[in-house]
């Protein structure tokens, strides 16, 4: 008597019989959907709305302002759009006897937020980075003016320098008929009250910005002048304010962009007449103004486009290539 044996493969052995499921197979880990559609349409619009209406807001009007340079519009239709090539620029600067002298006053702008409220703004840096009592609230005092809006700083020294009830004549004896100073009627002493006022915003910037960078300073540094003997105005000089090159180049920066924007601040004080006028300013006047000369207030804000780009293209690039350093 004989028996067969068979003898089973281990595939054949490893098969599920007929009628039996499969177990279910697992997906990739790379092929699966970390995200909804519906997460995909709420980050798309998340990213696309601020995209679009900063390019809409910011570089389609940039690029209009540049092409409405060369041409003449009254602002109403657009078939009055009529071109002119370089004639608004040669007559801004032959012709208008406001451009140099507003150009003279955004330089001055500068020259005095760069000499007066940036030392100063240094040195409160300095006094509250040695962890004085109250250091908190102290910056908070100084930097409440950059808080407030330029309009609201502007009514604020408005009422300062009202020749009747203003504060600086109340304390000076001047504001009694035939004795009155006129801080914003004058045109001697005007742009430089509203420099004060410009300087006492730019102070509290400049000690926020100058605060951070000595907070990055490293403390070994510090330690190691006081070994070799170095005083604290020699451990300042020597040893601080070199490391402070990088805040340094932007406070040069922020402080151009500042001279070059100023315009709220004079608005508020005499709308940009008698001896305040600014870039900023004629570029309203010409745009939104009674003339409503689109076309050469676009030449004007064309100017102030390329002295800003003059400034900012240098500290770019040089920003950069020191990023791709190794």
């Amino acid at each position: 008597m004989t028996t067969d044996t068979t003898t089973k493969s281990p595939e054949a052995a490893g098969t599920p019989p007929p009628g039996t499921a499969s177990a279910p197979k697992r997906a990739p880990r790379g092929k699966r959907r970390l995200l909804t559609r519906r997460d995909r349409f709420t980050l798309a619009l998340m990213a696309g709305v601020p995209t679009v209406l900063h390019v809409a807001l910011v570089w389609v009007t940039a690029l209009a302002s540049i092409a409405l340079a060369f041409t003449t519009w009254d602002g109403i239709r657009f078939d009055s759009i009529r071109w002119v090539g370089l004639q608004n620029f040669r007559q801004l600067f032959n012709d208008n006897p406001q451009f140099w002298p507003a150009v003279q006053h955004n330089i001055i702008w500068f020259v005095v937020l760069i000499l007066i409220p940036t030392p100063f703004g240094l040195f409160l840096a300095v006094q509250l980075d040695k962890r004085i009592r109250f250091s908190r609230v102290y910056q908070t005092a100084f930097f409440l003016p950059v808080v407030i809006s330029m309009a609201c700083i502007g009514f604020v020294w408005q009422l300062v320098y009202n020749p009747d009830t203003g504060l600086i004549n109340s304390l000076i004896g001047a504001n009694e008929p035939g004795h009155y100073i006129d801080w914003i009627g004058d045109p001697d002493l005007n742009l430089w009250a509203v420099l004060v006022a410009a300087s006492w915003r730019h102070t509290g910037y400049m000690m926020i910005l100058y605060l951070a960078g000595l907070k990055g300073v490293d403390p070994s540094l510090r330690e190691a002048s006081a070994l070799d003997g170095a005083n604290e105005w020699q451990t300042f000089k020597n040893v601080i304010f070199p490391t402070l090159r990088p805040t340094n180049t932007v406070v040069l920066v922020v402080t151009i962009i500042e001279a070059l924007r100023a315009f709220d601040l004079v608005f508020v004080f005499n709308k940009g007449a008698q001896g305040t006028e600014l870039l900023s300013i004629l570029v309203t006047n010409n745009i939104i103004g009674e003339s409503s000369r689109i076309g050469y207030g676009s030449a004007i804000a064309v100017v102030l486009l390329v002295i800003s780009l003059v400034v900012i293209v240098p500290y770019l690039v040089a920003t950069f290539r020191k990023e791709r350093r190794p």
